[in-house]
């Protein structure tokens, strides 16, 4: 932190990558074959999508003498100078969502080395899912060091997906809006969220959605932070918007419960005080880091109440 900037240092999960993604090597046959061959290549050791941790990191093994280029995607060139792979499937079966195994790895396992898992495991899902092409249906083939898919028959390439959804915070006289989808354990409240669409704007997303679920109309929406989100692969892009009125019209198939809370509720919540008017998202999510921020944000004006 800077001069009196109090925002907090730590960022969510998956983000923090340390790799070099090495996009020259990708695109270079000659320099791709020669960091496969590489002694010091390593290959991040995956169960199905799960990651493997032992004593506290992910597991790196060499690549088999007989692997082949081919069925690795390379995730880059990590701090130590390795080659770090990945090895593509293509059947991964039906444990396609998120297991307490793949969330908790984020508790297990340094920042940079959630986000390498991240990128691998979104990279491979995607690959898994992707095996005919979109336009004429043929088969695809990885290219670009697993960067990207062509097909043989019309020669379209397709690239990995990601899909920006915005997190957001309405604010409104020193309070924020925190609601809970059904299913969500007995307490749990976060931000709102949704995925941006076809021609929208973050800006334009983010109000959309606000209105849409809680009917509130927002303004002055301003960017704080993203996380990559790898289950499948999303990018969250958090906000936080003000709000003119703090009526809400909740779209009940959506939101099960919303309120406004201020920063004293946020601030206890965060702390996991007993008597909290919310139990805040895990650690790992951005909501929570959202949360912090705007905490940062009013602590002073709150602080001199």
């Amino acid at each position: 932190m800077h001069g009196t900037d109090r925002r907090p240092e730590a960022i969510p999960a998956f983000a923090g990558s340390r790799i070099d993604r090495v996009d020259h090597v990708r695109t270079n046959p000659d320099l791709l074959a020669a960091s496969f061959a590489d002694p010091a290549a390593r290959l991040l050791l995956l169960d199905g999508l799960e990651p493997v941790e032992r004593d506290g990191h992910l597991v790196l093994e060499p690549l088999a003498p007989d692997a082949r280029v081919d069925d690795h995607v390379l995730l880059g060139i990590d701090p130590a100078e390795r080659p770090i792979f990945a090895r593509l499937v293509t059947d991964l079966g039906p444990g396609l969502l998120p297991t307490a195994r793949s969330r908790s790895i984020a508790d297990l396992v340094p920042a940079d080395e959630v986000a390498l898992y991240g990128t691998a495991r979104s990279l491979v899902h995607w690959h898994a899912r992707h095996r005919f092409c979109s336009v004429c249906g043929a088969g695809t083939v990885p290219v670009k060091a697993g960067w990207s898919r062509k097909c043989g028959d019309c020669g379209a390439e397709h690239f990995p997906r990601t899909d920006p959804v915005v997190i957001m915070l309405a604010e409104h006289r020193g309070r924020v809006l925190m609601g809970r989808q059904h299913g969500w354990p007995e307490g749990r409240y976060s931000a709102l969220a949704g995925f941006v669409e076809p021609g929208e704007t973050i800006e334009e997303a983010v109000a959309r959605e606000m209105f849409e679920e809680a009917g509130v109309l927002v303004h002055s929406v301003r960017y704080v932070m993203s996380q990559p989100w790898p289950f499948p692969s999303s990018l969250m892009i958090a906000c936080i918007a003000q709000a003119d009125d703090d009526t809400l019209t909740l779209d009940a198939t959506e939101i099960d419960h919303a309120f406004w809370c201020d920063a004293q509720g946020v601030r206890a919540a965060l702390a996991e005080e007993e008597g909290a008017p919310f139990i805040a998202p895990p650690p790992m999510a951005v909501a929570r880091h959202l949360l912090a921020h705007w905490l940062a944000d009013v602590a002073p004006a709150d602080a001199s109440a």
